[in-house]
């Protein structure tokens, strides 16, 4: 099997593309796409194994790609690291900033060391990987980041640390898209909601039942895929997308727009999108 992208074969010929968190979830779908798409991939995390063994499986499925262990929060790794990725697949054409990490608690729980540790993570480094990218590389050449926020609009109540980090992501967004266009480099966004990934099975059991929940929540009664996550952003990253940036797309199958005031009918004619062929459901939701 391949992966089952919606975007034309070749889209991404001899182009070289850095994905931040390309171990698991999100990061490792969009690797894939890219990859199959004939794009040559950097995966860029902070454990090796993880990263290897998507390289790994990219190569099995006839992709390129290369693995690079790098703490994207200090600034001499990341420096070094984007240099090495250039170095070796001779030249850059896009960032997909997808790294980060939090975890639940109301503000009061949260202590300094806390907060700074998820702000770094999901703020501060994605900023160092999105302007070393550009210094090195994307200032001579043109290209495209897109940053993964979150749907951190009307605030996020048990994750405010994450939510303060991705509403500062929103902003370097906008500004790095207006100060950087001159150069040919578009700057967007994209805002996962409620996306079966492996990421759920990393939050707590006190929360599984409330994860299981998740889709009964949202208007087509499922949650969302990793694929429908990964397409949008290759899409951003393609010349289809050359005069959108600055801009952050919601993709949350519309439960953002969730009223007290309206139930939800019965669901139909919404079948999810999946392309990934190695996809896996979380095993939070295979104990459903």
């Amino acid at each position: 099997m391949s992966y089952q992208s919606v975007l034309r074969p070749g889209l991404f010929d001899g182009q070289v593309f850095i994905v931040t968190g390309g171990g698991s979830g999100i990061g490792r779908c969009t690797a894939h796409e890219l990859a199959s798409l004939g794009a040559k991939v950097a995966l860029v995390g902070r454990k090796q194994e993880k990263v290897e063994a998507v390289k790994a499986e990219i190569l099995e499925d006839g992709g390129v790609a290369s693995a690079h262990v790098c703490d994207i929060r200090e600034e001499d790794a990341v420096k070094a690291t984007i240099k090495a990725i250039i170095a070796e697949h001779g030249g850059l054409h896009g960032l997909v900033n997808n790294a980060g990490g939090q975890f639940a608690s109301p503000l009061t729980g949260i202590n300094q060391k806390g907060w700074e540790t998820v702000v770094r993570t999901n703020l501060t480094g994605g900023f160092l990987m999105a302007r070393e990218a550009y210094t090195q590389a994307l200032s001579k050449t043109g290209g495209a980041i897109v940053n993964i926020v979150a749907d951190m609009w009307g605030g996020m109540p048990g994750m405010g640390h994450s939510g303060a980090a991705r509403a500062g992501m929103v902003n370097f967004t906008q500004t790095a898209a207006y100060e950087w266009g001159c150069s040919g480099v578009r700057v967007n966004a994209v805002a996962p909601g409620w996306i079966a990934s492996s990421g759920m099975d990393n939050y707590p059991a006190t929360m599984k039942e409330w994860i299981r929940n998740l889709g009964n929540h949202i208007p087509r009664k499922a949650m969302g895929t990793e694929a429908e996550v990964s397409s949008a952003i290759c899409f951003l990253l393609s010349p289809g997308a050359a005069f959108i940036s600055g801009d952050t797309l919601r993709i949350d199958g519309a439960a953002s727009q969730d009223s007290p005031i309206w139930p939800l009918p019965n669901a139909k004619n919404n079948e999810p999108y999946d392309g990934f062929h190695r996809s896996s459901t979380p095993k939070v939701l295979q104990d459903n």
